[in-house]
């Protein structure tokens, strides 16, 4: 190995399938071996079981279709408020002026501590929900798209200018296009956030979902059914973050090639 050296497609796969059979056969050894109690983690077939059960008998189908929906509403409606916010701020300093003390401030703030409010001003319904993973993610949008669209090569904006384009053509004919593959990555990038703000919008005041079956599971000490849970969480999250960046190369094959 050497650093930066990029590896063949097939061996990226390669490895990476063989860091999840190490994994689960590590999880195996520890839990089918007797290393580790199975009160505290369920071994992988237990867990199997335990996760075709939810989904054949107690229609767990539902509690994920659920989620997806809350993520994707919430994520999606982030995206439309911070991405044109970032840009203008990116592209012009008073704004950025007016608008980065509050961003700042108000992405160091869990969105978690925001449930309590949401729950008093929306209730326990879709609502509530939507709008713990809109605030988790939206400040995070809005900085780092702000950041990227600010630090355009000047020079592509001079050209522009010397070409005859006004402000907003610099805008819509440059500063966008330039920054659209590393607005695309920070979009990816923060659906992953979005997945750990569903699951605790879900673990209060909630009768379904994947956070709901979690918590109900705790209170039957399933740990079988938590780690499966988990478990779908991470692949749905992996599924989809191999769909944006399959997205991602063929828009901007140029970017991410």
């Amino acid at each position: 190995m050497r650093p930066l050296v990029p590896v063949s497609h097939r061996t990226r796969i390669g490895l990476g399938i063989a860091f999840f059979v190490l994994f689960f056969a590590v999880w195996a050894l520890a839990t089918l071996g007797g290393f580790v109690s199975k009160v505290f983690l369920a071994d992988p077939i237990t867990m199997v079981l335990n996760g075709w059960t939810l989904l054949v008998r107690f229609g767990f189908s539902y509690d994920i279709a659920m989620t997806v929906w809350r993520v994707v509403g919430g994520f999606v409606f982030a995206a439309l408020v911070a991405v044109p916010l970032g840009i203008a701020m990116g592209a012009y300093k008073p704004v950025e002026a007016f608008f980065e003390p509050f961003v700042s401030f108000a992405r160091y703030l869990p969105a978690s501590a925001f449930i309590p409010l949401l729950i008093l001003w929306a209730g326990t319904g879709e609502t509530q929900k939507l709008l713990v993973i809109f605030l988790g993610s939206v400040f995070q949008i809005v900085l780092m798209v702000a950041t990227s669209v600010g630090a355009t090569r000047r020079d592509l904006v001079e050209a522009a200018y010397t070409l005859g384009s006004d402000e907003r053509s610099v805008v819509a004919r440059v500063l966008i296009p330039a920054n659209a593959p590393e607005i695309a990555e920070i979009l990816r990038l923060v659906l992953g956030w979005a997945w750990t703000y569903v699951i605790v919008a879900e673990l209060i005041g909630s009768s379904e979902g994947i956070g709901h079956m979690i918590i109900d599971s705790q209170a039957l000490n399933a740990t079988g059914q938590m780690i499966f849970g988990i478990i779908v969480i991470g692949f749905i999250g992996l599924v989809s973050d191999f769909v944006f960046k399959a997205v991602n190369a063929r828009l901007f094959p140029w970017k991410f090639a």
